[in-house]
């Protein structure tokens, strides 16, 4: 571990160079030393009036939340709609994660690849340093101690992160297994990942706070080598809440690839046949993919049912029989709030009745929430996120297209009983989605695992609007990874195709699909129903593995022959079906040049198995 930590042989700062012996802050009894010289250098950098190592208690929440609606942080649902629920209204240029100021600060710029943000570790620290002197005056330093995974979970990894931020503390709290328990873990020799968070807006005595203080200059910096994560400027939702992004992906995938795991942006579902027999999948989706719905699905096909594992991030590592085991890391939903309805997800909707924090929706007259797609009506008034009268002919959304809901994973009705298993759940099946209008077939699954890296690695969503590009432009988004690996992309395909080796050798290699919900016709209409009939596709995919589904040959790999989908009910017809698979080689030829432009771009460090993979393609198409 790479702490700043006289026991462990380190003496820089915590930011640039040597500073003097820091008498420690009082810590509970039996705090790991290292973990105390740490944040006695942390204070001593930061200046708070006070530290408080937090025990993730109750009481100690309660007392939190009462605070944040003393000052105007927080607004309480009416408990009559929602019991224990809260709307926090963050600053309007405090709203998204801000990926132009997220920083992988690799000793080689080459380790970080070109998809990265990268500044050299000593101009980043140089850079922080002034920013964070004295960053924390006025405010309280909360230390919180959290395992990512359950606790003494094999899987499982621990981190340390101090913040100014009590709407952080809370939401921290509700997203990972947060306070007392998970200090506890930490003993000399345990490795743990160092996280610094400030608003970076101190207070001079007597200065009144705001609701939501954050600072104009935003930086959100990762240090590879040392496990480190610094963070200022910004309260909100990955900048902020650091065990996510931060961690659980940027940080954990480079800890995952020196330890011979995988740090994944997938969730896990768990998915139970007619029969009885029991599947788990992992499965990757770039936004706008139907992600959240997918990991909440409630099948239309008699006889299935699906329960969630973890709706975002998934921990996979070869297991003691052989298997790729998974768990999800963290112990919450942080979801996007517009969208998601009874319609799209009444799962979602009923972990929802309470014990939510919810950030930059609107406020009905009720008192209850409010967002774009909650409900096939619009009200006639709301409050919206910014605290302002709104109507429907206000012209601008009542909820920010970011807005978002905290809650425990536990309070979902969909929730497996197997989701916080410290052992982690075999996995059957991968899956690997993107938004296409064409080209891209509804399923096909990969002919072998360097097959199926190469369709993760490029995976692709076409541009849906002309603000956000050329309609029908191909955005390129590996894995679902694109903002949240913490190396070179093409050394993470590398990783990829070396765990694949080591499954292959243990007898445990899981089969790889791609699908994809949205093709459309040439009028524009979906050919899918999506929603709970992806159920159907689920359905197939799992055949396959159990070895009951027939496929045919197509040069993407293998799709369902003919009969193999339950279509009954769908509404899906002929026509269709044959749409949705429909293979056009010169269309397909033209999207491997696209493909080949993008892995290029990755210059002598992609691996030669992604690239032959990409002539074999070629080859597929052109005898078709």
């Amino acid at each position: 571990m790479t702490l700043v930590d006289d026991e462990r042989g380190i003496t820089a700062s915590p930011l640039s160079g040597p500073i003097p012996v820091i008498p420690p802050v009082p810590a509970p009894a039996g705090a790991d030393p290292g973990v105390v010289a740490w944040v006695s250098r942390i204070a001593a950098l930061t200046t708070p009036d006070d530290v408080v190592w937090v025990d993730g208690s109750r009481a100690e929440q309660d007392a939190l939340i009462r605070g944040m609606v003393e000052r105007g942080t927080l607004i309480q649902v009416n408990p009559e709609h929602r019991p224990y629920s809260f709307v926090a209204r963050s600053h309007p240029d405090d709203v998204a994660r801000v990926e132009s100021r997220t920083f992988i600060c690799s000793a080689d710029e080459a380790d970080a690849g070109p998809t990265n943000n990268w500044m050299a570790p000593d101009e980043m620290r140089a850079t922080l340093e002034p920013l964070f002197a004295g960053c924390m005056r006025g405010r309280t330093m909360y230390v919180m101690a959290y395992s990512l995974g359950p606790l003494g979970s094999p899987l499982a990894r621990i981190g340390v992160q101090v913040t100014d931020s009590p709407y952080v503390v809370v939401s921290t709290g509700i997203m990972t297994r947060m306070g007392s328990a998970a200090l506890a873990q930490i003993g000399r020799g345990t490795e743990w990942v160092p996280a610094v968070h400030s608003v970076g807006s101190p207070l001079e005595p007597g200065q009144d706070d705001v609701a939501w203080p954050c600072n104009d200059v935003k930086y959100i910096s990762h240090f590879p080598e040392t496990r480190e994560i610094w963070s200022y400027g910004s309260a909100y939702g990955g900048n902020a809440l650091l065990a996510k992004k931060a961690f659980a992906l940027r940080i954990a995938s480079v800890m995952a690839r020196d330890e011979g795991w995988l740090a994944e942006h997938m969730l896990i579902i768990k998915a139970t046949d007619p029969r009885g027999r029991i599947f788990h999948v992992a499965a990757a989706f770039p936004s706008a993919c139907g992600k959240t719905n997918f990991a909440m699905l409630q099948p239309t096909i008699p006889g299935w049912s699906i329960e969630t594992i973890g709706d975002d991030i998934a921990w996979l590592a070869i297991g003691d029989d052989g298997r790729l085991r998974a768990i999800n890391p963290e112990a919450g939903f942080f979801g996007v709030a517009p969208g998601t309805g009874v319609s799209t997800n009444k799962t979602a909707i009923e972990t929802l009745w309470g014990n939510t924090i919810f950030t930059n929706v609107a406020v009905r007259d009720d008192g209850d929430v409010w967002w774009e797609g909650l409900t096939d009506y619009t009200p006639e008034h709301l409050t919206d996120w910014r605290g302002e009268d709104w109507t429907p002919a206000s012209g601008r959304p009542a909820a920010h297209p970011n807005s978002r809901f905290t809650v425990s994973a536990a309070q979902s009705p969909s929730i497996s009983d197997d989701w916080d298993d410290p052992r982690g759940v075999v996995i059957d099946a991968i899956i690997f989605g993107g938004r296409r209008a064409t080209n891209v077939p509804l399923v096909a699954e990969a002919r072998d695992w360097e097959h199926g890296v190469f369709m993760g690695a490029t995976v692709s969503s076409e541009r849906t609007a002309a603000a956000e590009g050329t309609v029908g432009q191909l955005r390129r988004d590996p894995f679902a990874m694109l903002p949240f690996c913490g190396y070179n992309m093409a050394d993470y395909w590398s990783h990829w195709l070396e765990m694949g080796r080591r499954l292959r050798s243990s007898g445990g290699v899981p089969r790889v699909f791609q699908v994809n919900w949205f093709r459309r016709d040439a009028d524009g209409r979906f050919l899918w129903p999506g929603f709970g009939d992806n159920a159907r596709v689920l359905a197939w995919i799992l055949e396959r593995v159990d070895g009951t589904a027939e496929a045919t040959a197509s040069p993407l790999g293998w799709i369902p022959a003919p009969g193999a989908l339950d279509l009954e009910g769908s509404g899906v017809d002929d026509a269709d079906l044959a749409r949705l698979f429909a293979i056009e080689p010169e269309a397909w030829l033209r999207e491997a040049d696209d493909a080949e432009e993008f892995l290029t771009s990755f210059g002598d460090r992609v691996p030669d198995a992604v690239l032959a993979q990409l002539e074999e393609l070629r080859a597929r198409l052109r005898a078709a």
